[in-house]
Parts: structure tokens; C-alpha cells; sequence
């Protein structure tokens, strides 16, 4: 097996197929992903929900029941409602540079508590006034109905847009530039802090008058928003490794579970709409939180699992990392050492995925990733993200990581 950080795939050994478990096939997941990234799957277009319809099918056909597509109505993107707090920053600090505003102080710290607001897992409030679309998530179920215990399993089935911040060429300069920085971090960049800073900046130097606060936190404001506008701007990508893995995940545990069936908790399959921050998974919570008690309710997000590494995050969170749960985390470690699965330690998030929410909600949970040997998820973004860059063997460990977890809670609950 050959493994690649960028532009290669690993393939699993299948030259035996019966020593290899039907629902672990890589050329079925190849043939899976091939489908869903034919569809554009755009956050909140047709093109998402045409994948969440295929989705809904292949859950069905897997063995899945009640599978069905739930849809929201809502703001769908994260550029226009950060872009427009970074022009209110950008106006704050263009004042404020003239002159001690307390006008533009009020204006950069309103931007500047927006932002904010608009990273998960918080309320949300501007774009609620900001046009709307409709994007979808997917439920479906398997296991005993009456059970008491649930294993919720989430995915998301958009796909996000490129943008110049997400080019692999960045960390590899890094590496070229300073190669023990991959060594010695264990947390991703803070990509959305400019959302909230560039505004508090210029907010505070309106506020005092202090000509250079000001002028730092009109650039960085300007410097966000030009990114901003430049990934609203960019082409969807293929969305293969994010998250077209997460999805065949689902696909494959619905194959396995309906083979061979949990005794004593029910599994949910959930697959949302991520893009927009985290938008469809809120609105699960919202929906369906109250129904899930907490010391009776597991969630694992699986989110990017076919770069060469596969790992557990320690915690994420835009603004402050929030820590996951000891006992969740220990028993994957438990796990993963039994099967023989080394995943990389200690890494930490700095941007989010759906597991902030039930993290946030207090539920025992985690969130299964991957990364390359540079700790970043390959072709993140990136028009590379197709399936034949895809590392179907961490996929294929991956599933097999999350089938244990299943079976191992259907056998004892968290002690």
C-alpha cells in the first residue's frame, strides 16, 4: 500500500474478497463516491438535495428504515454574513483613523459581537435577515425502535467552495520554511479570529482615538472580507474526502448493522448540511435534542476520513476549544488500539465540525477525522478533492473504527 499526502490514493489489499468484509470494499466505496460527486452539491442548492435524495436511497437499499429528508429553510452561507461584519470593521477603522468616533466605536464592536454570534455553536441572529434558500439534512435508523440508548452517526453530504486560504501550496511552504512547526503544533490555524478581531480592533481605536488600533483593525477587516469575497467567488469542490467519506461511512454501517443487528441501542444515520458553519446540524439540535437525553445519547461526527492518518480530536471551537469528553475519547483510543488502527494524538481544531453542537449540549460524543503527516485534511477545499485522492484504506479503517464503537455501546454503555 502506498500512502500520499497529496494527489495518491491507498488503496486496501482486496485481491482476496472474501477474506474482506462486504461493507468494507473499497471499489464499493470508490463507486459510491464516484456517484455523490456527480452531483454539485453546492450548500443548499439542488444539487445537495438531489445527493440527499441518492442518499436517502442508498441508506434504503443498505437496509436502513424511516430514512428521510428533512429540510430548513435559512441563510446557507458563512461569506456574506462574516463579509458584511468585516465591512462594518473595515467603515469602523476608516473613522477611527480620522478621528476618536464613538459612532464607529459602536459600529466595529456591533460587527465585531456579530461575528461572533455567527460561529457555532452560537445563536446565529444576521442571518436570520439575510436571503434564504433550502438545504436538507438526512435521518434514518436502525436497531431496535423501543431502545432506550442511542448512537447518533453524523456526516454531511454539501460540498464546500474553494478560496485562496485553502491552498495545500500554504502549508507546504510552512514545511519548506520551518519544518519543525508541523512537529511542534497541535491545533489548526484559527482561519475566523480576523472575523471577530479586525472589527474589536478598529472598534477599540474609534473608541480612544488611537490612530493605529484603528488602521490594524481596517486591514484586517479588509484582508477578511477580500477573503471572504473570494471564496463566495470560487467553484464548489468534488467534496470526495470532505465529506464524501463521511457519507459512504453512513452507507457502510447501514450494510453492516442491517446484517447483523444492535440488541440494545438504536443507531441513528445522520447526514446534514455543514457547509454554512454547522447550519444543518444546529437545526437537528434544535429538533431533535430533546429527544435524545443526554446520559442516554452517544454522537460521533465523522467528517473527512480519507486523508492517510486517522485521528480523534482532543477538542475544537472558532473562538475557544472547547474539550471533548474524557470517557468518550478514551474508549475510541480503547478501540482503535484493539484493532490495531494508530491514530495520530492530540490534535486539536480551531475551525468546528457538526460536533460542536452536541459538545456544546453537554452529550458524551467526538469527532473522527484525518489528516496528512503536515496535520492538515488532504485537498482540503480544493478542487483535488476527488475520489481517486482518496485514502480508502483510513476509510476503510474509519468504518471499521465506528462499527466497534457501535457494537461496543450496544454491549455496555459508557461506565
Amino acid at each position: 500500500m502506498v500512502a500520499h499526502v497529496y494527489g495518491f490514493s491507498r488503496m486496501p489489499d482486496l485481491s482476496s474478497t472474501a477474506a474482506a468484509a462486504d461493507h468494507l470494499d473499497g471499489r464499493w466505496h470508490r463507486a459510491l463516491l464516484d456517484e455523490l460527486c456527480g452531483f454539485g452539491r453546492e450548500t443548499g442548492s439542488e444539487g445537495e438535495r438531489a445527493a440527499a435524495r441518492w442518499l436517502i436511497g442508498q441508506l434504503a437499499q443498505a437496509g436502513a428504515v424511516n430514512a428521510r429528508v428533512e429540510e430548513q429553510r435559512g441563510h446557507q452561507t458563512f461569506w456574506w454574513p462574516l463579509g458584511l461584519t468585516a465591512a462594518g470593521g473595515l467603515l469602523a477603522g476608516a473613522r477611527g483613523m480620522r478621528r476618536r468616533s464613538p459612532g464607529a466605536a459602536a459600529l466595529g464592536a456591533v460587527a465585531a459581537w456579530a461575528a461572533a454570534d455567527e460561529l457555532p455553536p452560537r445563536r446565529r441572529r444576521l442571518r436570520r435577515v439575510l436571503p434564504k434558500g433550502t438545504s436538507t439534512n438526512v435521518i434514518a435508523t436502525l436497531g431496535p425502535a423501543d431502545a432506550t440508548r442511542t448512537v447518533v452517526l453524523v456526516a454531511h453530504h454539501d460540498a464546500a467552495h474553494s478560496g485562496l486560504v485553502f491552498s495545500p501550496a500554504i502549508p507546504r511552504a510552512i514545511e519548506r520554511v520551518a519544518p519543525w512547526f508541523f512537529r511542534v503544533v497541535d491545533t489548526s490555524p484559527p482561519l475566523l479570529w480576523p472575523a471577530v478581531a479586525g472589527p474589536a480592533l478598529a472598534a477599540a481605536g474609534a473608541a480612544t482615538g488611537r490612530r493605529g488600533l484603528a488602521r490594524a483593525g481596517a486591514a484586517l477587516s479588509a484582508g477578511f472580507a477580500a477573503a471572504m469575497a473570494n471564496i463566495g467567488a470560487s467553484a464548489v469542490v468534488p467534496g470526495a474526502n470532505d465529506n464524501g467519506t463521511g457519507v459512504v461511512t453512513l452507507i457502510a454501517l447501514a450494510r453492516a448493522l442491517s446484517e447483523r443487528p444492535t440488541e440494545s441501542v438504536r443507531v441513528m444515520l445522520v447526514s446534514t448540511s455543514e457547509e454554512g458553519l454547522c447550519e444543518g446540524m444546529r437545526v437537528f439540535g434544535e429538533r431533535h435534542f430533546g429527544e435524545l437525553p443526554v446520559a442516554d445519547t452517544f454522537l460521533l461526527t465523522i467528517d473527512t476520513v480519507g486523508s492517510p492518518h486517522l485521528l480523534v480530536l482532543r477538542g475544537e471551537g472558532m473562538l475557544g476549544v472547547a474539550e471533548y469528553p474524557p470517557r468518550s475519547l478514551a474508549l475510541l483510543d480503547e478501540l482503535a488500539a484493539e484493532l490495531g488502527i494508530r491514530l495520530v494524538p492530540g490534535l486539536r481544531l480551531r475551525n468546528a465540525t457538526d460536533g460542536v453542537h452536541p459538545l456544546a449540549a453537554g452529550y458524551e460524543c467526538a469527532s473522527l477525522c484525518s489528516c496528512t503527516q503536515l496535520k492538515q485534511p488532504a485537498n482540503y477545499h480544493w478542487p483535488t478533492d476527488v475520489p481517486e485522492n482518496v485514502d480508502y484504506g483510513t476509510l476503510a479503517d474509519a468504518i471499521r473504527l465506528v462499527e466497534a464503537l457501535v457494537r461496543r455501546l450496544d454491549e455496555r454503555w459508557l461506565r
